[in-house]
């Protein structure tokens, strides 16, 4: 995944174009690096998230109970416990410290910080098992494949520059955030059905505008290294467009336990 052809842009090289076939390839072995590492991230985490949630229900009674399920120790510990704002917030720690560092890190161990931060954020999604069914959760997340796929399909096919449009999606996500957090202390049922609507609305736009951001860098000079971070970047950026866009769909259509 590391072959990226950077020659192979189509532009003077020696005084001679490159066939703009090579450019399909390369770019086209590019985008593939970064849908396959934000796929494996996928898998991490849904295995990661039903993987917790068994471990931390039990079918027989064990005093503790949440939503009419019966807690295991680990159940506990992960859901009523202080334990349970390190799990809520780690996955954002690791965005941050990835947003830092992966330029500085090798591809390999840029490889493993990704599938590190899709590991933590299953075990903070696994709690969606106890509030909403299984086949919901299932049906969301196949809703959430199939408009992420046209989405991002858009945004490598179209010809229209969407970096103003990103501009002004990337302020809406600030409010976003902030709505969030006031609705923490308030825990406003309007407020969050208001964020999770416009939430699917910038997601689903920045995931075109991130897709066309992250074909363009293809085109710029970089070493086959840099390049493979890069795409990390990149599987990092759609990864975390699916998951807001598939949490908040749930929020809004999930069919509570």
């Amino acid at each position: 995944m590391s072959e990226f052809q950077r020659n192979a842009f189509g532009r003077p090289i020696g005084g001679v174009a490159a066939p703009s076939a090579a450019v399909d390839q390369g770019l086209r072995s590019y985008m593939l690096s970064v849908y396959n590492y934000m796929s494996i991230g996928l898998a991490i985490t849904g295995f990661a998230a039903i993987g917790a949630f068994m471990l931390a229900v039990s079918s027989e009674p064990t005093g503790v109970a949440a939503r009419g399920m019966h807690l295991t120790q680990f159940g506990v510990l992960l859901y009523t416990s202080p334990l349970k704002w390190v799990v809520m917030l780690a996955p954002l720690g690791m965005v941050f410290f990835l947003s830092a560092r992966l330029h500085k890190m090798s591809a390999a161990g840029g490889q493993i910080a990704f599938y590190v931060f899709a590991a933590l954020m299953g075990l903070s999604l696994s709690s969606i098992f106890l509030v909403y069914t299984g086949g919901s959760i299932a049906r969301v997340f196949f809703i959430t494949a199939a408009a992420f796929g046209a989405l991002s399909l858009y945004g490598y096919t179209t010809k229209r520059d969407l970096t103003a449009m990103g501009s002004f999606l990337i302020m809406g996500l600030f409010g976003i955030v902030l709505a969030m957090l006031v609705n923490i202390f308030l825990q406003s049922s309007m407020l969050q059905f208001v964020v999770s609507v416009v939430g699917v609305l910038v997601f689903a736009g920045l995931t075109a505008y991130d897709t066309q951001r992250i074909k363009e860098i293809y085109y710029e000079l970089d070493d086959n290294g840099t390049m493979s971070r890069k795409a990390i970047m990149g599987a990092l950026s759609l990864y975390l467009n699916f998951i807001n866009m598939f949490t908040m769909l749930l929020s809004l259509f999930g069919n509570r336990e």
